[in-house]
């Protein structure tokens, strides 16, 4: 692999100042090893400085970078900028979440619709005897939601004119189900609620760009089952 120049179309978007959004393309020249993150470092830091986006961990570990590229909600620091095989990555803000700058997006309605009191840990699968510490009879680990908000950007249901909670938050409610069996009822109620699972179509699109693997329409049909709820077909099977 080499060396290659490629186009950053980022969708634009300053309040008073970039209005409306529009593209603006930067040319970077890229090593093969670099992710989209690292194309974005390069523009703020080379091209224009004023260039708004969200970063953190660089590994895949704090979903603060999600973005829409090349029409598909992704992490930018898990997709290599040689993998795309574009000559053209086009970038925008997630959709179905409001947009403060380029980029970054406002995530508080996101957070607020997860309870605090919820378990972000569970019991960790798989561990033999031997590799529990001593002095403790179980493992845990941190739930494998990175509350990147990608699912809820690919969601087709998911929109500022529906009222659906999302795949997020219901795969998070299923997940607490589990860790917390003494709350399913008032979980299910939750669940219920006329915005809530029921409204889910299956286009399965939240589980296909989840980059931590959750599934979250997996947690959905869960909860649609543990209701008496009939799961819809997939849109692909209709």
């Amino acid at each position: 692999m080499r060396t290659q120049t490629v186009t950053f179309r980022i969708l634009r978007f300053k309040p008073g100042r970039i209005e409306p959004p529009r593209f603006m393309d930067f040319e970077v020249r890229c090593e093969p090893w670099m992710t989209v993150l690292d194309g974005l470092e390069q523009i703020r830091l080379n091209q224009d400085a004023t260039l708004m986006y969200r970063h953190c961990c660089h590994h895949a570990s704090c979903g603060t970078c999600a973005c829409t590229i090349n029409g598909t909600p992704a992490l930018a620091c898990a997709n290599r900028i040689a993998d795309l095989q574009a000559d053209i990555i086009t970038l925008a803000p997630l959709a179905n979440h409001p947009c403060l700058g380029d980029l970054a997006v406002d995530m508080t309605s996101f957070f607020l619709e997860m309870d605090p009191q919820w378990a972000n840990v569970r019991i960790c699968e798989g561990v033999t005897v031997e590799r529990i510490p001593e002095n403790s009879h179980q493992v845990l680990r941190l739930e494998n939601c990175i509350e990147c908000g990608c699912c809820v950007a690919a969601c087709p249901v998911t929109s500022p004119a529906e009222e659906f909670m999302g795949p997020a938050i219901l795969a998070a409610m299923n997940n607490e189900i589990r860790n917390r069996p003494a709350a399913k009822k008032s979980l299910l109620r939750m669940a219920q609620d006329p915005t809530g699972a029921s409204k889910c179509q299956r286009h399965l699109v939240c589980s296909q760009v989840c980059p931590s693997r959750v599934y979250p329409a997996r947690h959905i049909a869960d909860l649609l089952r543990a209701m008496g709820k009939p799961i819809p077909p997939k849109k692909s099977d209709q």
